[in-house]
């Protein structure tokens, strides 16, 4: 099995969510479940056939939550040391040439992608673009819009 890069803070978020869907949400929904059988006919009670549904996408999340960490890369950007080069876990600061507008990404692994918050996806098309260049170069991005072009300002590994 391929391992797959975390950074992490993501192997914690996916940590925190499997203890919660093991301690939380799966004791809740077999109380539902219980609740339902109690109510008598089965065939035709929605609280039941909802319950169960909700069973199944819990168990199912366990499966991958597992998965994933089982075949994690934790990757602690702190203690890198890249010699300056965007790498996976790195913090960059860009200039979109065009604009001007600067904006600061780190890159993260699929699961903890979040644009909002400035993690991008090491495999997104920026992401790749980014990947080995180093201060001062510029990556080229095919965005939905056209190219753009973005000037590296810092590459820094918190």
């Amino acid at each position: 099995m391929a391992t797959i890069p975390i950074t992490k803070r993501g192997a914690e978020q996916l940590k925190a969510e499997l203890h919660r869907l093991k301690t939380r949400d799966r004791p809740e929904v077999i109380n539902a479940i219980a609740e339902a059988r109690a109510q008598g006919d089965l065939s035709e009670n929605a609280e039941y056939d909802a319950a169960k549904d909700r069973q199944g996408f819990i168990e199912g999340r366990i499966k991958e939550v597992e998965g994933k960490l089982a075949a994690a890369q934790v990757i602690d950007p702190s203690g890198l040391d890249a010699g300056g080069r965007v790498v996976f876990g790195a913090t960059v600061d860009l200039e979109e040439e065009d604009s001007g507008e600067q904006v600061t990404y780190q890159i993260v692994g699929e699961d903890e992608a979040d644009l909002k918050q400035g993690l991008i996806n090491v495999s997104s098309p920026i992401g790749r673009a980014l990947i080995g260049k180093e201060e001062g170069d510029t990556a080229e991005v095919q965005a939905p819009g056209g190219v753009k072009h973005y000037e590296i300002i810092a590459v820094k590994y918190l």
